[in-house]
């Protein structure tokens, strides 16, 4: 079956390589030349984007070295599975979630710029930059119904998540802890003389926290090459920007502290791309923290215990929706260069939303963790008094098996 009219269905993998990939259909090199014919004044930026450059392995989820398609078919990945699970707690499935819509692009563009060895410190919002690092949609559903194969071993909220092995440090409900827990990894990884940048994101509420303060002031009088990204989505929570700050932003407080900053279109995934692989280089060549403000709009409620109708008109969303959207942008810019259809979009999100609901439904089906789960990992061995609680729950637990 030919790439332009779906991927291909495997057991080993929900799709195979295109067979177009392979041919010049979909050739990158050819793409940044004719973007450098019509652009002539960005052919360097062409020649330098990640996202416009084969990767030197093939992505283990497309089988291919394509950078931009696999990009592509992940924003549509990480919107279906934000439908489905948001669906699935509706229906009480999950107890909790939170979904990105409409800022996908900030995800894989920075993502895609950054390596494994440049740990990630998130917020509860940011799930895209892990699955671009390889967690796969089993992983994600294991951790929103918190089985006995969820890597938190079910102790966190769904979304929480947390990836040793994808340096993607664990999710914490608290606005603002990643933020000085950042800046200490950036200073081990300069001290260790490591060639690598601790990354942090966070939303434009949460630099309302004396957290924010802290740690921006920290990297700048320790020079520690640390990346932040605010993802300023215009709400906290209910709280519009408009209630939270006078002044331009939050990249005008990086002057205050003496650090490089700027602000991009975090719709645009090719600019949020270059921004966040600019910033890195700029971060190992002065030892010194940069601040990244992306501008984007939360398309959703800010999880599912809120209801955002009630402090913004759907109209407002909707006129987002159709002028900004950086699924839509980005299949514009696919379809403008014949790298896309519609039908093969619609091939794509069908195929996504199947392989969610597979995810889905094995997690589902999956035993909810083991009981012993509750008194591990406290201590390196468990001492006299947690010994005593385990005895004391197995205890209960053997005397209303009904209830357990």
């Amino acid at each position: 079956m030919d790439g332009k009219e779906g991927y291909q269905r495997s057991l080993s993998s929900p799709y195979t390589r295109p067979k177009s990939e392979d041919t010049d259909d979909y050739d990158l090199a050819a793409l940044r030349s004719t973007l450098t014919q019509e652009y002539p004044y960005h052919a360097q930026e062409f020649e330098r984007s990640g996202l416009l450059n084969s990767s030197q392995h093939a992505y283990a989820d497309t089988h291919s070295t394509n950078t931009l398609r696999r990009a592509h078919r992940q924003v549509v990945r990480l919107r279906e599975m934000d439908y489905i699970m948001m669906n699935a707690q509706r229906q009480g499935r999950i107890s909790f979630y939170m979904t990105c819509r409409g800022e996908e692009a900030i995800h894989m563009g920075a993502a895609s710029a950054l390596e494994v060895g440049d740990p990630i410190f998130a917020q509860y919002r940011e799930q895209g930059l892990l699955m671009w690092r390889g967690f796969s949609l089993e992983q994600f559903s294991n951790s929103c119904f918190t089985n006995d194969a969820d890597l938190g071993k079910g102790r966190q909220m769904p979304v929480h998540y947390g990836c040793r092995a994808l340096n993607y440090h664990t999710i914490s409900s608290p606005l603002g802890t990643q933020l000085p827990q950042a800046v200490g990894a950036a200073y081990r990884l300069k001290l260790a003389g490591k060639k690598n940048v601790a990354t942090c994101f966070f939303g434009e509420g949460c630099a309302s926290t004396t957290d924010f303060h802290s740690a921006l002031n920290f990297a700048a009088t320790l020079r520690a090459p640390v990346v932040f990204i605010c993802r300023n989505n215009g709400y906290a929570i209910s709280t519009p920007v408009t209630d939270q700050y006078a002044g331009d932003g939050i990249v005008s407080r990086a002057p205050g502290y003496g650090m490089a900053g700027i602000r991009i279109d975090g719709n645009d995934i090719f600019a949020v791309h270059a921004a966040v692989r600019d910033a890195k280089e700029y971060a190992l060549k002065h030892n010194a923290p940069v601040l990244i403000e992306a501008m984007t709009y939360r398309m959703g409620h800010h999880s599912t215990s809120d209801d955002s109708s009630r402090y913004r008109s759907p109209q407002e969303v909707k006129d987002f929706e159709d002028r900004y959207d950086p699924l839509a942008r980005l299949e514009a810019f696919l379809k403008h260069h014949d790298w896309l259809t519609d039908e093969e979009a619609i091939t794509i999100q069908d195929e996504e939303k199947m392989a969610v609901r597979r995810a889905l439904e094995k997690a589902e089906r999956r035993p909810s963790p083991p009981v012993e789960y509750l008194f591990e990992d406290v201590y390196h061995e468990m001492p006299p008094h947690l010994q005593e609680q385990q005895s004391q729950l197995r205890a209960h637990m053997a005397k209303y098996p009904n209830r357990y």
